[in-house]
């Protein structure tokens, strides 16, 4: 990678690995912008959508009008800027999975042409795929330490955090196969594999600051 020319790096992860946290702090060391909520926040802006009712309806396999239509606000337009870039779109009574499919992608490519950054998730792995200097990393856990973070981060029982864990992963897993065809866990779509069993946050981003050549 070339530190001195913009460049992205996307960083997939296991819900309750600390990738999330890895990324943040990667970003804070390379001082660039990090997109996780900030991709979000434009979502729900768009769409008039909660962040709960975006991840429902991604987990969706077709379209659901009779939750959308509770969610999304009587507007004629919904207007978002990302940078120096603003995106209009015509209301349309049913939003469906390919419409935020389709406003991650524009959204994400906006970001990415803005400078270097860190992106977590969002398939951003595959929608940025012809991107020059970029570099693609997967960041996993066991399920058992991954429980036990949910447990002591968001103050879940072990059942929640087990239920928490399986519907994300079948959500996400759903989502990337229908719009890349491809597995998340399939370990080709990545640069960098990091198991967090056995390394700190800290830990993390100094083998990826490594692995980057800073």
């Amino acid at each position: 990678m070339k530190l001195n020319d913009p460049f992205v790096i996307t960083i997939s992860r296991e819900v309750g690995s600390g990738g999330g946290s890895v990324g943040r702090k990667l970003a804070e060391k390379l001082n660039v912008n990090y997109i996780n909520k900030q991709l979000i926040q434009a979502l729900e802006e768009r769409f008039n959508l909660t962040s709960s009712g975006i991840e429902h309806l991604k987990n969706k396999k077709k379209h659901w009008f009779t939750d959308l239509f509770e969610q999304v606000a009587p507007a004629p337009k919904a207007t978002i800027k990302v940078g120096g870039y603003t995106f209009n779109r015509e209301f349309q009574e049913a939003v469906t999975v390919e419409d935020i499919y389709e406003a991650e992608k524009e959204i994400l490519n906006a970001i990415a042409d803005e400078g270097s950054c860190i992106i977590t998730g969002r398939s951003a792995f595959f929608v940025l795929k012809d991107r020059p200097n970029k570099v693609d990393i997967f960041i996993t856990a066991s399920k058992e330490a991954r429980i036990e973070r949910i447990m002591a981060k968001q103050e879940k029982t072990k059942e929640e955090a087990v239920k928490l864990i399986e519907t994300i992963d079948n959500g996400r897993d759903n989502y990337v196969k229908r719009y890349t065809g491809l597995s998340r866990y399939d370990m080709r779509n990545y640069d960098l594999i990091l198991d967090m069993d056995y390394l700190t946050e800290d830990e993390a981003v100094e083998k990826i600051l490594t692995f980057i050549g800073k």
